[in-house]
């Protein structure tokens, strides 16, 4: 999986101090997030012309993607892939394919739209162009309910033992930035998560898309909480994931920017995300 939080880390020039990260003010547990800006209303393209959009997804990454009782493909995106085909008034299908033949076969005319949780990179740039993000993949710290941790700054976290995933963005964000935290890597999400639980750390930093899922889940016993945050540097978490389109198809990358707005101001986006997480990472 293509992850916007599996950018690549991404360290401060020799004797600078890299600048304390920024933090997105957190709401409640009913955020949803919201990229666009009521001032910039998209244009509405001619939208006579698009006839059909074969949307092309994949089924092993819940709850965007996965294969419904029925065999056939759920989730966030394929739910948002129907409204913005409802909202354009055009007629839609979705076939799941493997993740990583999604952009050949759009590329090879299998397909019109990959709607797969793909980040925006500048390497996938090059491949296919991408409608405006509809999400990002926020970074957020979880502790123990009941455990007092009520400042989250890299000062006010000196000393304390913090889980995360070796090898990731999210390790490279602390060791930049929470200098003074005793970082604890492990080798997957789970084992991190498990130390978390029997109290060998006092915090877990990750990707807060999947720490929301775990929250609102069984697997974590309505053990913990968020704490801080959301964390969004691109440079470590990536520009957010949009809609894939082939390289120069402008119309439909257009249509989609156009719904996409429509279905965040009508409120239908806000319905739909808080449907999938009724914990939100933001």
């Amino acid at each position: 999986m293509i992850a916007a939080a599996q950018a690549q880390p991404v360290n401060p020039p020799q004797g600078v101090s890299p600048a304390p990260p920024t933090v997105t003010p957190p709401a409640d547990t009913m955020a949803v997030p919201g990229f666009w800006d009521p001032r910039r209303r998209p244009e509405r393209p001619d939208l006579s012309r698009i006839g059909v959009i074969r949307f092309l997804t994949e089924t092993d990454y819940p709850p965007f993607d996965f294969s419904g009782p029925d065999g056939q493909p759920a989730g966030f995106n394929v739910d948002l892939a129907r409204m913005i085909c409802e909202e354009i008034q055009v007629a839609c299908t979705v076939q799941q394919r493997r993740f990583d033949t999604l952009v050949g076969a759009l590329n090879s005319n299998g397909g019109d739209a990959v709607i797969a949780s793909i980040a925006e990179t500048p390497d996938m740039r090059r491949l296919v162009d991408f409608s405006d993000p509809y999400y990002r993949t926020p970074a957020r710290f979880v502790a123990r309910r009941g455990v007092e941790i009520d400042e989250i700054r890299p000062d006010a976290l000196e000393g304390k033992r913090i889980a995360v995933v070796a090898g990731t963005a999210h390790e490279a964000f602390l060791k930049t930035l929470f200098t003074e935290a005793d970082v604890h890597s492990y080798p997957n999400a789970e084992a991190a998560r498990a130390a978390l639980i029997k109290g060998d750390v006092d915090l877990l930093f990750g990707d807060g898309i999947s720490l929301a899922f775990w929250l609102n889940g069984t697997d974590s016993a309505n053990c913990c909480e968020f704490r801080g945050g959301p964390y969004m540097e691109s440079r470590f978490f990536g520009e957010g994931v949009g809609i894939a389109v082939k390289r120069g198809n402008d119309l439909l990358r257009q249509a989609f920017n156009w719904a996409l707005f429509r279905l965040w101001e009508k409120g239908s986006f806000t319905d739909l995300w808080l449907r999938y997480f009724p914990i939100s990472p933001y």
